[in-house]
């Protein structure tokens, strides 16, 4: 008599293609979700490029290598700063709102399919984003960006970005869909205009640049237009973003926590 004999599948079988699976899987149903509003892609693409026409290509530092550089580089990080608190921010309130997003929070995968393919759907949005900004730079300003900053620009700009996800994701979850899109309007501009996103620093009054010094966007900006230009970097811009990155971190995980403890419990 034969035997038949049946290998059982290990844990490393299962998971590692399985949830690289899911995370594909999610990407792709978040993304398709996104770009059926196509006014959503229009305006994450177009929105800081036309800040960067109207605030930077105008002006006569415009023609200047550094500030212009370090123009472009303040309003990259307006986009990002856009893509967290809209994407993530407004995007997850409006999908916790959806009983899809409740059916998938009761499956036993687990959230970080779902958290990851969100991250993931969002960086490539930031990306986007940053395109037709850079081309505008590249075409209309003298700035410049030399081949060895660039990946230190990146690196700059993803970290410049943590206090902002956070910031992001704690909205999303804390908040009803029509509340998020209030309060991400009303962060928005504020942090940017108070960051020196728009306007150079050295340009604001002694009261406004002592309170711009403790916001993440002012430390954010520091950071990425020194990776980008060259020039030293303020003693309080890893403070400041190391604070702000634990505090919004911890703000989205206690909201995380509570939204699913008062749903699903």
């Amino acid at each position: 008599m034969s035997t038949l004999t049946h290998r059982s599948a290990g844990p490393d079988d299962a998971r590692a293609p399985g949830g690289l699976r899911l995370v594909a899987l999610h990407t792709r149903s978040q993304l398709l979700e996104t770009v059926r509003v196509p006014i959503a892609v229009v305006g994450t693409v177009v929105f800081p490029t036309l800040t960067m026409l109207f605030f930077v290509v105008p002006q006569p530092f415009a023609d200047d290598a550094r500030q212009a550089t370090a123009a472009t580089s303040q309003i990259s990080l307006f986009a990002v700063m856009s893509v967290c608190l809209f994407t993530y921010g407004v995007g997850v309130a409006e999908d916790r709102a959806l009983p899809w997003d409740s059916y998938l929070r009761t499956l036993p995968v687990g959230a970080g399919p779902r958290l990851a393919g969100r991250l993931l759907n969002g960086l490539g949005f930031a990306m986007l984003s940053l395109v037709p900004l850079v081309l505008v730079a590249w075409l209309l300003t003298a700035a410049t960006l030399p081949a060895d900053r660039l990946l230190l620009a990146a690196g700059a700009l993803a970290v410049a970005a943590l206090p902002m996800l956070g910031l992001g994701l704690f909205v999303g979850y804390g908040l009803s869909t029509k509340a998020a899109l209030a309060v991400a309007q009303v962060l928005l501009l504020p942090l940017a205009f108070g960051g020196g996103l728009f306007l150079p620093p050295e340009t604001f009054p002694g009261w406004l640049d002592a309170i711009s010094a403790w916001l993440p966007t002012r430390a954010g900006r520091d950071l990425v237009v020194s990776a980008t230009t060259g020039v030293d970097l303020p003693a309080t811009t890893w403070p400041v973003l190391l604070g702000w990155t634990l505090l919004t971190g911890a703000l989205a995980v206690r909201a995380y926590r509570r939204d699913e403890g008062r749903r699903f419990r």
